[in-house]
């Protein structure tokens, strides 16, 4: 009966963050201590990690970017980009992605990191809300935006990147959870959650529904 009743306040109580305080900041993060209540009133402490600045006329932090390439009589292939990260010292597998600058939009700034990181132009289809990424750890945001490249354009059969550390792969979709494991097993490579997520999600989506015996009666 007692553990019905605390769960019940845990519900009803209402937490709120009360001060937070910068331990240490640099040009592009900072830590913080947050001092918040829990859901019994008591006071707790919480190590954030925030980026620095105040961006005006952005609705998140960043975009990741979903570019399908699109190209007649090839199987439809996912853009996506490997490059090392010194926070896991290692390769990394992740869509396109980067920082929305000051009143820019989420689409223009999707379309383009992906000019950028991968040379191709796309055309946005679609595009989320503001998403946490690692709320445990920060308050950092993203949108993903879908991107749809035509590959018979004259500019998208030889793209041109502009970052030389970015390294363009492409990966059939019809597949893409497998080659992605391919490449974790012969590269070592790290894999960005949501590339993985995607591809897992693509592969649930294509196998049948569990079929349930028909029962007579």
């Amino acid at each position: 009966m007692a553990a019905e009743t605390s769960t019940e306040v845990a519900k009803t109580a209402k937490q709120f963050v009360l001060k937070e305080e910068v331990i240490v900041e640099r040009q592009w993060l900072k830590l913080a201590e947050t001092t918040y209540t829990d859901p019994f009133g008591k006071t707790r402490t919480w190590e954030t990690v925030k980026r620095t600045g105040n961006k005006k006329g952005v609705t998140a932090d960043g975009v990741a970017v979903i570019a399908v390439l699109q190209r007649t009589l090839h199987y439809d292939c996912i853009v996506l980009v490997k490059q090392f990260r010194p926070p896991i010292n290692g390769y990394c597998l992740e869509f396109p992605a980067g920082l929305i600058e000051e009143n820019e939009s989420a689409e223009s700034a999707a379309l383009r990191e992906l000019k950028e990181e991968t040379g191709y132009k796309g055309e946005v289809i679609e595009c989320t809300p503001a998403l946490c990424l690692d709320p445990g750890v920060s308050n950092s945001t993203t949108h993903i935006v879908s991107v749809i490249i035509n590959g018979d354009e004259a500019e998208n059969t030889r793209p041109k990147q502009n970052l030389e550390f970015v390294e363009v792969v492409s990966l059939p979709k019809n597949d893409l959870l497998q080659r992605i494991d391919e490449l974790v097993a012969e590269e070592h490579l790290a894999v960005d959650a949501r590339v993985y997520t995607y591809a897992l999600a693509l592969k649930r989506a294509a196998e049948k529904p569990l079929q349930v015996p028909f029962m007579k009666f």
